[in-house]
């Protein structure tokens, strides 16, 4: 089983103090080693607030750069992209910011999937810090439950496919793009954010199943071969 740390919390706002906190050292651990820091992060709402605390913090920006673990198949400017969240926090403090793909552009999922793929090869693996999600379905990235084949099971040179949800997140009901199994590994550094008793519950579970777990989180961390940090907040 896999080395786990749980770090707790009684609400969001200590916890984001917290994890970006982490993240900043993280952050300058790798530019002080490397000259440069690059980080995968999670999209939608609920990392929002780390993000806007890390931003606050007094780095050389210009020598981090970040993208997305996973994005919606949206068009340009959408408001649920990935992509754009990660752009208005910190890029405005200096970061580089790479899109998964180009949302100027007309794609099929597929065509998404294989785009994202050759402008991830670009980067320098293993990054320094890849930071999950969880949904209370025990979802990752954009890897669901149900469409697990792809991303868990791609060859160790794919870094991203396109994916189909099924059903379709009704919040954000898109296709997506995300980063496979084995990009998600590739890192100096894991974490896992979450909140509430039941997502609690749901990793927790995961953990134990390993890699007969059910849920894309499980199937995920059973392959982890370093220390991972998990913060969980009550609220």
């Amino acid at each position: 089983m896999i080395e786990v740390e749980w770090w707790e919390f009684e609400d969001g706002d200590t916890l984001a103090n917290e994890v970006a906190g982490d993240i900043g050292f993280i952050i300058e651990k790798a530019i002080e080693t490397n000259g440069k820091a690059e980080l995968a992060l999670p999209g939608g709402r609920t990392p929002v607030p780390i993000l806007e605390t890390l931003a606050k913090r007094d780095f050389d920006w210009s020598k981090v750069r970040v993208f997305p673990t996973n994005e919606r198949i949206v068009p340009e400017g959408d408001e649920h992209s990935n992509y754009e969240m990660l752009q208005r926090i910190l890029g405005s403090v200096g970061a580089t910011v790479e899109p998964l793909i180009d949302h100027s552009q007309s794609w099929s999922t597929k065509e998404a999937g294989q785009s994202a793929d050759a402008r991830l090869a670009g980067l320098s693996w293993p990054v320094d810090l890849v930071w999950l999600g969880m949904g209370e379905d025990g979802s990752t990235a954009s890897i669901f439950p149900g469409q697990m084949d792809d991303a868990i099971n791609a060859p160790k040179s794919r870094r991203a496919v396109g994916v189909s949800p099924d059903p379709a997140p009704p919040s954000a009901p898109y296709d997506r793009v995300t980063l496979t199994r084995a990009a998600l590994l590739s890192t100096h550094t894991m974490i896992v954010t979450l909140a509430g008793q039941p997502k609690r519950e749901v990793l927790e579970k995961a953990i134990k199943d390993g890699p007969l777990s059910s849920v894309p989180i499980g199937r995920v961390l059973a392959e982890v071969d370093l220390p991972l940090d998990v913060y969980w907040s009550a609220t």
